[in-house]
């Protein structure tokens, strides 16, 4: 059985929403694009350090449609190799367009498939997808935490732990790291012996449609 690791960039008021660009989710957050002021290279080797050995994505719609119009045009650099070329999974509960290389839409049982995709793979990476995240956290369906914490507060915006946030014990796996902009990296894990509920059937419970 592999692992599934949520990796997230946040806020230091834990929002997650869009920090790329203003296009990844601007429907009423004005500060899309926040995470760019405070990119530096000791965060781009966290980060490509955390990359190594994934052998799967898992994502969701929003999130899958956002990477499908940029990442198939970029063919250089270990990230671009990376998600070009690794399996990907979507939730989602509609038909969703899968026009990118080696894409798979995940069944509406969502915590089954979620198992089959860990048990098919050793390093499946959940990228943003924060609809999809909080349905993980919720049901314990994670085995890994990567968060990238900004030294930004917004006040508003998608939160990590939002809808999704039940009481879970987490480990600490290595010290904190920080880079010179003040952005830290803290990696956990679900603590051992902690229940998995597995339970899709509430009608509330999303399959992952938003970022």
């Amino acid at each position: 059985m592999g692992l599934i690791h949520i990796e997230l960039f946040a806020t230091l008021d834990l929002v997650g929403q869009a920090p790329g660009g203003p296009d990844e989710d601007p429907e009423g957050f004005p500060f899309g694009g926040w995470q760019a002021p405070l990119l530096h290279e000791v965060t781009g080797a966290q980060i490509a350090a955390a990359y190594e050995g994934t052998d799967a994505l898992l994502l969701g719609r929003r999130t899958y449609d956002l990477f499908a119009s940029y990442w198939p045009h970029q063919k250089e650099g270990e990230i671009a190799e990376l998600f070009n070329s690794v399996p990907k999974y979507v939730a989602s509960r509609g038909r969703a367009d899968l026009s990118w290389a080696g894409s798979t839409q995940l069944g509406p049982d969502l915590a089954a498939a979620v198992r089959e995709v860990r048990d098919r793979h050793r390093d499946v990476k959940v990228v943003g997808s924060l609809n999809l995240v909080q349905t993980l956290l919720r049901e314990k369906l994670f085995d890994r935490l990567d968060l990238w914490l900004h030294p930004i507060v917004l006040g508003v915006g998608k939160k990590v732990f939002d809808t999704g946030a039940v009481p879970t014990n987490l480990t600490l796996l290595h010290p904190p790291a920080a880079s010179p902009t003040g952005t830290v990296h803290l990696r956990y894990a679900l603590a051992e012996g902690t229940p998995r509920t597995g339970d899709m059937s509430a009608p509330d419970r999303g399959l992952g449609d938003g970022a």
